[in-house]
């Protein structure tokens, strides 16, 4: 699975003018499954981002996690994030999973993290979303885990 994750200050998703998930303090999640991920991975990325530390401490180092800053997590699907690029000018899509793959295991993410951490919105899957954030630092960090 691959997320790339925002430290933001605020995020919103609409999705035909209506917004279906919003957060304050704490972490965009743009999540894409990948063929052969499973949920043991999912359960790792999982754990993995959740004790990342990313946010300052009250001497500004980047020291605590988005569970001790008690932020909010707004997980958002993107398959886009598995495109190659390498041959032409076409990214390719061929390592993102299947749809129903795709939607079964950002559904197993985010039910895992809404058992784990109190504040999970999402997105809508395979919907036009509209994201809006405000990105705080900017802090940006890729994840990948595979199994």
């Amino acid at each position: 699975m691959i997320a790339l994750l925002q430290r933001v200050s605020e995020a919103s998703v609409r999705v035909e003018g209506a917004v279906v998930g919003q957060i304050g303090a704490g972490l965009l999640v743009l999540l894409c499954a990948e063929k052969g991920d499973t949920e043991a991975v999912a359960d790792r990325l999982l754990g993995k981002l959740l004790k990342l530390r990313i946010f300052s401490d009250a001497a500004g180092k980047m020291n605590l996690s988005v569970q001790d800053v008690g932020g909010g997590l707004l997980v958002v699907s993107q398959f886009t994030l598995a495109a190659d690029v390498a041959g032409g000018n076409r990214p390719s899509f061929t390592q993102a999973a299947a749809p129903e793959d795709g939607r079964r295991l950002y559904a197993y993410f985010v039910a895992q993290a809404q058992k784990v951490h109190p504040v999970v919105q999402t997105g809508r899957f395979a919907a036009d979303m509209k994201v809006s954030l405000i990105n705080d630092g900017p802090v940006t960090i890729p994840m990948r885990m595979s199994a």
